[in-house]
């Protein structure tokens, strides 16, 4: 309705996101999951925040984006053992991303930074003696998988970072 200009509706998104960004770093890193709640919950910001954030075409569009990224996220579950609440908030994130040349590219960039610095981070920080005693009930820890929440958020947040940066 609005139709805000990019860096405007990047920057009240990511208002909006942040909350629940926090609650999927915790989760995974706690539990190893990413509650179904926390996917709904982004579901919910776009469904309501975007028509007033962005031009209504731009708005439907997006909505695709979310199809296809929970369709490849659901064949990479099947074969490549791609946590299904990594799968789902990724489809659930994917609203939020441009489709423009540039912003994928931007997005492939981040996603691939993102990974191999929170893989390392969590790698680092779980062979902390005093953190892991400081948090002695987090499952990430002791799993040799690795909470990929942690990558999906930081490659989100800091999309939504530099758009609103413009």
């Amino acid at each position: 309705m609005l139709g805000l200009a990019p860096p405007l509706s990047a920057l009240i998104f990511l208002v909006l996101i942040t909350p629940v960004c926090a609650w999927v770093v915790f989760t995974d890193l706690k539990y190893m999951k990413i509650r179904n709640k926390a996917v709904l919950a982004l579901l919910v910001i776009f469904a309501f925040a975007g028509p007033f954030l962005l031009p209504i075409d731009v708005y439907a569009w997006r909505w695709s984006h979310a199809l296809v990224v929970f369709v490849i996220g659901y064949i990479l579950n099947q074969i490549a053992h791609f946590g299904a609440g990594d799968a789902k908030f990724a489809a659930a994130a994917a609203p939020f991303f441009s489709h423009e040349l540039f912003d994928v590219q931007l997005t492939m960039f981040l996603l691939c930074a993102f990974l191999l610095a929170a893989f390392a981070a969590h790698r680092i920080f779980r062979a902390i003696p005093a953190v892991v005693k400081a948090t002695p009930d987090w499952v990430s820890w002791k799993r040799k998988d690795f909470p990929m929440g942690l990558a999906l958020v930081g490659t989100l947040w800091a999309y939504l970072l530099l758009v609103a940066l413009g």
